[in-house]
């Protein structure tokens, strides 16, 4: 494929995919704890789930094939109804319940068309916390019907007994209104050469990500890759440094990376053996570079708002 000059996604190459394919790994047998952390696992998740180990997880964060007609590769999957959704669901979070900690947090994907299911089967085995929704810019119009730009992500816990860092996952909001107290002074927010800034409490509807596209070096081929800022959000909020954060549907590998430069243990489970090379490859670009696009100094900038100086341009939202 010809790309343009400015392409920025990430390609593997011969090399690089037979370099890549000799770091994967399979889980064929009862793994311990130790042998899961750090690793790529190329393998149908109905088979690894099995062989991990016994309530080792911290973080579960699951972005499975939603219930729509789609292509992954070679593989592909044809929308159903809800209810053999629903239990295509249920065949593979029912096996998650065994690997995860009493205090884990658990995060599903899902659009419009599936999210009622993730709802009904997740409640069976958790504790609904809440329901994000975040805008997703990209998408074609419609004639017909309203433009379909967001899609959800069900947060579940094990127990009433989980970590949230809230102050982990501040926003920074360009102050449009820069109200001041009775003597001038600043009401909650300050300014600097950039603007007017204030920070606030994360809410659930998240409307300051990118998906990525061509110019961004996070890109890649993979048809629903997540932001890297959107799985910095939920490992920021939901994990502690050294935590074990695993992935069921690693795909092109965000989850892995994204914990891996915020200094979080990571598992991800992917069937296709070119989606886990780009990961590997991923992994290896996270050891030079652990920048975020849109988070910096320890906050999550709005979109397209300019946050830091030139020389730090690249961790601009």
């Amino acid at each position: 494929m010809n790309r343009a000059p400015a392409n920025r996604t990430l390609t593997l190459s011969d090399e690089d995919l037979a370099r890549y394919k000799a770091t994967l790994a399979k889980l064929n047998s009862a793994s311990a704890v130790d042998d899961l952390r750090d690793k790529l696992i190329c393998q149908d998740v109905f088979t690894a789930l099995p062989n991990m180990a016994d309530q080792c997880v911290d973080l579960m964060f699951a972005d499975p094939p939603y219930n729509l007609n789609k292509s992954f590769n070679d593989r592909k999957f044809r929308k159903t109804s809800i209810d053999e959704y629903a239990e295509w669901l249920d065949s593979w979070l029912a096996q998650t319940v065994r690997v995860l900690k009493p205090t884990a947090s658990i995060y599903i994907c899902g659009d419009w068309r599936c999210s009622a299911a993730i709802h009904r089967v997740g409640e069976k085995y958790f504790i609904p916390q809440n329901r994000i929704t975040w805008e997703r810019e990209k998408g074609r119009g419609a004639k017909s019907n309203w433009k379909n730009c967001s899609e959800d992500i069900w947060f579940f816990t094990v127990s009433e007994d989980y970590y949230f860092n809230v102050e982990a996952v501040m926003l920074k909001r360009q102050v449009i209104a820069p109200y001041t107290d009775p003597n001038g002074a600043p009401k909650d927010w300050t300014e600097n050469e950039n603007g007017r800034f204030r920070l606030t409490h994360p809410s659930n509807l998240w409307t300051d990500l990118t998906v990525p596209y061509w110019s961004m070096p996070e890109n890649t081929d993979h048809p629903t890759q997540k932001p890297e800022k959107l799985l910095a959000k939920v490992i920021l909020a939901s994990s502690q440094e050294a935590d074990l954060v695993f992935d069921p549907f690693n795909g092109s590998g965000t989850t892995t990376v994204v914990a891996k430069k915020l200094g979080r243990h990571y598992l991800g489970v992917e069937i296709d053996e070119t989606y886990c090379c780009l990961a590997a490859k991923r992994l290896e670009l996270a050891s030079i570079n652990r920048s975020i696009q849109g988070y910096a100094d320890g906050m999550f900038w709005e979109r397209n708002t300019k946050s830091l100086p030139r020389k730090d341009a690249k961790t601009q939202s």
